[in-house]
């Protein structure tokens, strides 16, 4: 069952725009099925096989005469010699377009060699889990428990929607297994495998608190600067993200620690040992469903609204929303997530000072105010206050 992905629009249209175009994004989450659905004439080959991937790299004149254009390279950071023979033979045939699409599990890598090689010629777009909107395709709906439990337990792989009959427990199993050995090892140097196991499960359980790498080192039982290490190996390998504090000046100090995030709630649910079951009254809910929403809002400015930004809020006076998205015409929408159906009232109290606050500012001409929570529909409790519907979060980010 091939699920449709809204970003493909977006990759049609670069295709048509430049020579190449890479599309990164973590393991599993539907890269090459994208593609290959998008792009049916073209050839394909994957570096995932260690001979092709030799080949690549030592002898890449060859491999691209062995597979010519048009050619869909799946996993080309296994090959970073071939990115310089690329660039000589667009350059040969420069008014062609959309003749090579390469796909990277390892952003940091890729960006890299696309930068020193393929500057101008390389249309660049990142692919991550499955949306709400995307899911609800295959036949789910938010209306009970049950179902909401299962988003977040499921997480955002295709395969686990496409079909549900997969347990998604031995899937992560396999998928950290495959992530340690395969894609960790090329990031960086890892001595122990099982230590940097024990790291990401710590990492884990901090995911959506604000990241002290000095804590995380002591309780890990490792240096500061290999816990610094190891974050950018999740970073580069698409399976976190550094949620950056809003810096402007309010007239407060401001906290500087981003925010730790896993892209998936699936693999983090897998991680911290969460079932279903234990999901509605455990006290890592919150943190699981603030990871949750967190991953709608990305997902939905990455494919639709790249030039907006987000950021968490946290001062000296311990004053937090969750997240800040910034808009057109410095339209500030301040949102604090909510595992609740109905969330209480007095719950917008903080956020109501914050925005008092960002209100004095002059880059920012308008601030509204939303919970977002369990509840199936949206809707407003006055001018600037909304009780908003996980489920339907791009709608209300796309103003409906």
């Amino acid at each position: 069952m091939f699920i449709e992905r809204e970003i493909g629009a977006n990759l049609l249209r670069l295709s048509q725009s430049f020579p190449a175009l890479i599309l990164t994004g973590a393991r599993q989450t539907g890269k090459t099925t994208l593609l290959r659905h998008l792009f049916p004439a073209h050839h394909y080959v994957s570096l995932d096989l260690r001979a092709l991937a030799t080949e690549a790299e030592e002898s890449p004149a060859s491999f691209l005469s062995a597979h010519p254009p048009p050619v869909l390279v799946d996993e080309v950071q296994y090959a970073p010699g071939l990115f310089r023979h690329l660039k000589v033979e667009i350059d040969s045939k420069r008014e062609a377009r959309g003749q090579f699409l390469l796909t990277g599990s390892q952003k940091f890598t890729l960006m890299k060699e696309v930068s020193d090689s393929l500057a101008g010629r390389c249309a660049v777009a990142s692919l991550s889990g499955l949306t709400v909107r995307e899911i609800s395709a295959t036949g789910w709906k938010p209306e009970s428990l049950e179902a909401q439990a299962e988003i977040l337990i499921r997480g955002g792989f295709p395969e686990l929607w496409a079909d549900r009959s997969i347990p998604s427990r031995d899937l992560y199993q396999s998928y950290v297994a495959t992530y340690l050995e395969r894609d960790l090892r090329q990031v960086l140097r890892v001595g122990n495998l099982r230590d940097f196991e024990r790291f990401l499960r710590a990492c884990a359980a901090r995911s959506s608190q604000t990241l002290n790498r000095s804590e995380l080192a002591r309780d890990v039982g490792i240096s500061q600067t290999t816990a610094g290490e190891w974050i950018s190996a999740l970073e580069a390998s698409n399976q976190v993200t550094l949620l950056e504090p809003y810096f402007a000046n309010v007239g407060k100090r401001l906290v500087k620690a981003p925010k730790l995030y896993f892209n998936d709630t699936g693999l983090l649910c897998f991680l911290l040992g969460m079932t279903p079951e234990a999901l509605g009254s455990s006290p890592l809910t919150g943190a699981i469903w603030e990871t949750f929403v967190f991953g709608e809002i990305r997902k939905w400015l990455s494919c639709y609204r790249p030039e907006w930004t987000v950021w968490f809020y946290r001062d000296q006076e311990q004053r937090e929303a969750d997240f800040l998205v910034q808009g057109p015409a410095h339209h500030v929408r301040i949102l604090d997530a909510k595992w609740a159906e109905e969330p209480r009232l007095d719950a917008f109290a903080g956020l109501e000072h914050i925005g008092r606050l960002l209100s004095r500012s002059k880059t920012i001409s308008q601030v509204e105010l939303g919970l977002v929570a369990r509840t199936a529909t949206s809707h407003a409790l006055g001018q600037e206050r909304r009780i908003v519907s996980a489920f339907e979060i791009d709608r209300y980010l796309d103003g409906n």
